[in-house]
């Protein structure tokens, strides 16, 4: 028998109220319970929007496991579901990329006996495509850095590479800095991709612009000079295949 509370996992994308969606926001005025974990913009139009909202950034805190993290979310958004009301949970891009809690959140909602939904997102990949102007149609290869480096993942070198989380590589703990929270990770992600694409080979290091005034972050760098770019926790890494810059073959 399924239970009267229900789960419905919304994303904001990166530009507040703008990139949510009529379906999103229906779910943010009439949850319950709303929690989120968006940019600080974004919170105070979602409490605006919710009077029940409440933030989910203090279940992190340094030195925390994100996992550890990870899991008080989820139990803390399931908590109005078993008590058979409706509960939202907003989180900024897409809720399910690169999103563990949004994911674990749905699937323990649903064994228990739960309605619960996830709605698609914006995320920073889809930004990515428009403010580059890349059309996906012909291949577009996307990992997480830290799975890219630790799975050793094979890659199409005449096919788009996007590498997230390149300022977060191999880190299983929360920092309160917004900046690069690995530098020896970025050095070994540089040093595996030239020996694929070179030392000279262009990338893009990535951010979304997060206000609607805001300017996406665009870098241009070699591979050689990657290891010392500027990088925060948000940053996306995007590799244009060798052949569409004259590259090496």
């Amino acid at each position: 028998m399924r239970g009267a509370g229900s789960l419905v996992v919304v994303g904001t994308g990166y530009q507040p109220a703008t990139h949510t969606t009529p379906e999103a926001l229906f779910h943010i005025q009439r949850a319950d319970k709303l929690f989120y974990l968006v940019d600080p913009v974004t919170a105070l139009w979602l409490e605006t929007v919710n009077s029940s909202a409440e933030s989910l950034e203090d279940s992190y805190a340094a030195g925390k496991d994100r996992r550890e993290s990870y899991d008080e979310m989820v139990l803390r958004v399931l908590k109005p579901v078993r008590r058979n009301l409706n509960a939202c949970m907003a989180l900024y891009g897409h809720p399910g990329v690169f999103v563990d809690p949004s994911h674990e959140a749905v699937r323990r909602a649903r064994s228990e006996g739960f309605e619960a939904t996830m709605l698609p997102g914006i995320s920073a990949e889809d930004c990515l495509f428009a403010d580059l102007g890349i059309d996906p149609a012909s291949g577009c290869q996307s990992f997480g850095a830290t799975d890219f480096l630790l799975r050793k993942r094979a890659i199409d070198t005449s096919s788009p590479l996007v590498l997230w989380q390149i300022g977060a590589i191999g880190v299983p703990t929360y920092k309160r800095k917004q900046e690069n929270w690995s530098p020896l990770g970025l050095n070994i992600l540089s040093e595996v991709l030239e020996q694929r694409y070179g030392p000279a080979h262009e990338v893009v290091i990535y951010e979304a612009g997060r206000f609607s005034l805001g300017r996406p972050v665009i870098q241009s760098v070699p591979l050689v000079c990657l290891s010392k770019a500027a990088v925060t926790t948000a940053s996306t890494l995007y590799v244009p295949p060798i052949a569409s810059n004259g590259g090496r073959r």
